[in-house]
């Protein structure tokens, strides 16, 4: 307490400039040694639990579950050294003043191509491309690390190392065709907006993403994965069915080749209004899976033979057991999606998002005049409007920023009980339950987890909380 005391003292001394900057980096240092420090709660779960928990012995085998403790223990390990590296190289680019220099260098380069100092949207967006550009590149090695080692080890990766860099390369083009032109109507309307520019720089962020949604599953997810209609069938006339009798708008399903890139299984719903899609990862499907079919043709093929004829884009994996869940499982978890949607959960979040979105905007107008703020992180002749929206957005906030991700968080878990009440009420509990345990299986997750890690970081419940509210369902 002594210590704190006399660091507090010392940062108060401090010009005002100076204090802003310090408090800036002592908070996100405190933030990563808070999750560095449940990390490791979580890592010794992982450790110490190396045999299947009584009350799982119904659920998972001991080698699904040794498996899963492996995997994990991978994936923390990655994250601890990962994390590590993101919070060293954010304090290097604040201490050595890295935002300043790419901005002047950004200004430098628009000058050299005949735009001055008042062309600001125009060195924003440079200094946009720039940065974000940079974080591409050095994050790329950690991405290639993830997917060809940790994920290749646990079998997980379907990707060549050429359908990643295709895939990496078109979604830097994408994200930057759409934040260019995004940011430079964002900051000219806060340029144009007068006293009340928050209100309109709020509504032209609550359009884009509105716009964003909709157009996101038709025309920007194509561009990554292939999108198929669901083949006429059992399984598409009883989703047909569920969507009529919850009143759902549904008009189309589609199945997603998910497995071009990982065997992870997801399901999703999207659209507004009476114009509503179902999408459906083919790993979710039993009977739709390539990896399923590459596993049919197992018995066929010689081992010599493993590997030839392979899809250009695609790993073919030899796996031991099928993946995915059965039709009746299928429409379970659709009910839980569906539950979402009839229970209200989207729109509510939909509110939340732009309630804080306003909020967060009222408070930048309040504080993007204080010249403080730029100077503590080296602007001292000249207060940019994108750096005014980084530094108070990302740096400023950021204690905000994180109740409010717990917060949500906790919601989070209250929504997906309540989606799980909704397919019980479907009558869907016995098939939701034992597909919960696939998925599980199938994305090797670790059922045993430390209280306070889950607490923190856990948006969908812990899976034996889960199954027990399914049980009790059941009995019921």
């Amino acid at each position: 307490a002594g210590m704190w005391a006399q660091l507090l003292d010392a940062l108060w001394a401090l010009p005002l400039e100076k204090r802003i900057f310090a408090a800036v980096l002592l908070f996100s240092w405190t933030v990563y040694l808070w999750e560095t420090f449940l990390a490791q709660r979580q890592r010794r779960v992982y450790r110490t639990t190396t045999h299947v928990p009584k009350e799982l012995g119904q659920i998972m085998d001991s080698e699904t579950f040794e498996k899963s403790r492996l995997y994990q223990l991978d994936k923390s390990t990655f994250s601890f050294w990962s994390g590590l590296y993101s919070e060293a190289e954010g304090t290097i680019i604040l201490l050595f003043g890295g935002i300043p220099y790419l901005w002047n260098f950004s200004g430098v380069f628009c000058r050299r191509a005949g735009f001055g100092p008042e062309y600001e949207i125009t060195q924003s967006l440079m200094f946009l491309f720039l940065a974000t550009l940079f974080s591409a590149l050095t994050g790329l090695p950690w991405s290639l690390y993830n997917t060809f080692v940790i994920e290749e080890k646990h079998g997980f990766n379907q990707q060549t190392l050429g359908f990643f860099a295709k895939d990496a390369l078109k979604k830097f083009i994408v994200t930057q065709c759409i934040l260019l032109p995004v940011t430079s109507l964002l900051l000219y309307i806060i340029k144009i907006g007068g006293d009340y520019f928050f209100i309109y720089a709020w509504l032209f962020t609550l359009v884009v993403s509105l716009v964003l949604v909709t157009i996101y599953a038709d025309y920007i997810a194509p561009l990554f994965d292939k999108f198929i209609p669901l083949p006429e069938g059992t399984l598409k006339e009883e989703i047909e069915v569920m969507a009529k009798n919850i009143d759902f708008p549904l008009t189309k399903v589609y199945v997603v080749e998910g497995s071009k890139r990982s065997s992870h299984s997801n399901a999703y719903f999207y659209g507004f209004f009476k114009n509503k899609r179902i999408v459906l990862f083919d790993t979710l499907l039993e009977d739709y899976s390539i990896l399923n079919k590459d596993h049919q043709e197992e018995t066929s093929i010689e081992p010599q033979n493993i590997g030839e004829g392979e899809n250009p884009e695609t790993k073919a994996k030899v796996r031991t057991k099928k993946q995915g869940c059965k039709n009746e499982e299928v429409l379970a978890v659709l009910g839980h999606e569906l539950g979402h949607w009839k229970l209200g959960h989207t729109v509510k979040n939909i509110v939340i998002s732009q309630m804080n979105s306003f909020l967060c905007f009222f408070l930048f107008a309040m504080l993007i005049s204080r010249k403080e703020l730029f100077a503590a992180f080296g602007f001292y002749d000249s207060q940019p409007t994108l750096i005014g929206l980084m530094i108070i957005f990302q740096f400023i906030f950021s204690p905000y920023n994180e109740v409010l991700s717990f917060c949500l968080t906790v919601l989070s878990r209250r929504f997906e009980f309540q989606a799980d009440a909704f397919a019980k009420k479907l009558g869907k509990a016995k098939d939701l339950y034992s597909a919960l345990i696939k998925l599980n299986k199938d994305n090797l997750g670790f059922p045993v987890s430390d209280w306070l890690f889950s607490m923190w970081h856990y948006s969908h419940p812990p899976l034996l909380e889960r199954l027990q509210a399914l049980q009790d369902s059941k009995q019921d």
